[in-house]
């Protein structure tokens, strides 16, 4: 299928995308299949839209993977994700490194099984090298419990006496989340039709910009994609600003 990029601004790329991949199981649902089934077609549009945020020069790309609600589903369905997480990033991996793509994560993972986070470990280490997107799976994550964490740090460091409570700012908030380094989300992509961030990036979500889209996950196109930042390209960020300031 052709892709029309035509109506987007390539000198105005978002640098970085977050998506809620939302809707595999009531996808697979909708068409007489167990939910297993739209996780498994819902990995193939995460590599869909890897490839088109590469292509159109998207820095950093964070996808919801699992979150550390999700470890609250069906012990079945949980098993079943993990291993399919773990075996598609392992599939992919070669392709990952021909795209210059690095993957990371963030989440604790230290809740991953072992064989899990071997594995992801692993993963990680071989495309390490790779300096195009930024392919960034929230994985056993939560905002709440990346807030909580950085604040147990800030309080130690307190304690310590390696930090004052008065050079506290927002700007060392940041540094202590997991995406320390990392620019804040530009976009925030739903899919499945929900309004709600679902404890996702409270923090680093602030002044993102964010779409919904009816389209469960697995319906979710390259085309698609690329019409969310032209939607985004069309909007006018003011951060708290009036129009006529900036």
């Amino acid at each position: 299928m052709q892709i029309d990029i035509s109506h987007i601004d390539k000198s105005r790329i978002p640098s970085h995308v977050a998506i809620i991949m939302d809707g595999n199981g009531r996808w697979a649902q909708s068409h007489g299949m167990e939910r297993s089934a739209g996780h498994v077609e819902g990995v193939n549009t995460v590599r869909r839209i890897t490839e088109i945020a590469s292509e159109i020069g998207v820095k950093y790309l964070t996808l919801y993977t699992f979150s550390t609600e999700n470890w609250n589903r069906p012990e079945e369905e949980v098993n079943l994700l993990m291993h399919l997480i773990v075996t598609a990033i392992e599939r992919e991996t070669p392709d990952l490194i021909r795209n210059n793509v690095r993957l990371t994560m963030i989440g604790d993972i230290s809740r991953l099984p072992d064989f899990a986070a071997e594995r992801l470990q692993r993963c990680f280490r071989e495309t390490s090298h790779c300096t195009g997107l930024n392919l960034i799976l929230a994985l056993s994550y939560s905002a709440r419990w990346e807030i909580t964490e950085a604040v147990k740090n800030i309080a130690k460091e307190v304690a310590d006496g390696t930090l004052a409570v008065g050079d506290i700012t927002d700007d060392i908030v940041s540094s202590h989340m997991t995406t320390a380094g990392k620019p804040d989300p530009d976009l925030l992509i739903r899919t499945g039709g929900d309004f709600r961030i679902s404890n996702f990036l409270l923090w680093q979500l602030s002044y993102a910009e964010i779409i919904i889209t009816n389209q469960y996950w697995p319906e979710f196109t390259k085309q698609d994609f690329v019409d969310c930042v032209a939607s985004f390209q069309g909007r006018q960020r003011r951060y708290g600003l009036t129009a006529e300031q900036l």
